[in-house]
């Protein structure tokens, strides 16, 4: 799964955080993995509380890596990763941003997971630049991909890329990686969604089989729809 959570916060409620309702999504499709993003950790808007280990305990999750973007209201913000499986070499990347374009810092968070039966693959979480122009996207997902040819792990990774399917910040992305759905059913808005910009990718050495790919229409919970798919290992 990969959902941005929008701070826990329903857009139809501001100032809000239920932190409840996002745990009740993961629970209701039950993944293995998720990639979260815009996870609070501790900062005042959110109540100063861990996002991630609250929705952790409440979804059922007992491993989780967060990892830091920037500080905000006293506290860290950025993306996380949830797994039914035991995490290790957890990871967090600085992705580049220009200067002059005075954007959000961005980060690639990576981890280890144990699966059943002795295999390994790593999982990561990301969330790109939002500016209108594509100048840090682009630097980023080429900055993804550059962190990521050094992996040795059948890999997948996650997010919300503030990029369409058929974008030049997609086609670099798609350089490396197989998205899971073609055509992807948009996520964006939560109600009468418009636009695709979350996707779930992996990297196509032959590891993984696409079984499944939906789009949740969960409106509510944030201001994005998450995603799920069934990735089989071949």
């Amino acid at each position: 799964m990969s959902y941005n959570v929008h701070h826990c916060n329903p857009p139809s409620k501001e100032g809000l955080i239920d932190v409840d309702a996002i745990a009740k999504v993961i629970m209701h499709e039950n993944p293995d993995l998720v990639a979260l993003q815009e996870i609070d950790v501790n900062t005042t808007r959110s109540g100063n509380i861990n996002q991630i280990r609250e929705i952790a305990a409440r979804a059922g999750y007992h491993s989780f890596h967060f990892s830091k973007a920037i500080d905000h209201e006293g506290g860290d913000y950025g993306v996380a990763i949830l797994s039914r499986y035991p995490l290790s070499e957890t990871q967090t990347h600085r992705l580049p941003t220009q200067e002059a374009t005075k954007g959000e810092p961005r980060v690639l968070s990576l981890a280890t997971v144990a699966l059943p039966g002795g295999k390994k693959i790593k999982f990561g979480s990301t969330h790109l630049d939002a500016q209108r122009t594509s100048t840090n996207r682009l630097l980023q997902a080429a900055e993804i991909n550059r962190i990521t040819s050094a992996v040795n792990l059948p890999l997948i990774i996650a997010g919300d890329f503030n990029a369409v399917e058929n974008s030049e910040v997609m086609q670099i992305i798609k350089s490396k990686f197989k998205l899971a759905c073609n055509n992807c059913a948009p996520t964006i808005p939560q109600i009468n969604p418009t636009k695709t910009i979350d996707f779930i990718a992996f990297q196509p050495t032959g590891t993984f089989e696409i079984v499944s790919h939906h789009v949740v229409q969960e409106p509510y919970a944030s201001d994005h729809l998450p995603i799920v798919a069934v990735l089989k290992m071949k």
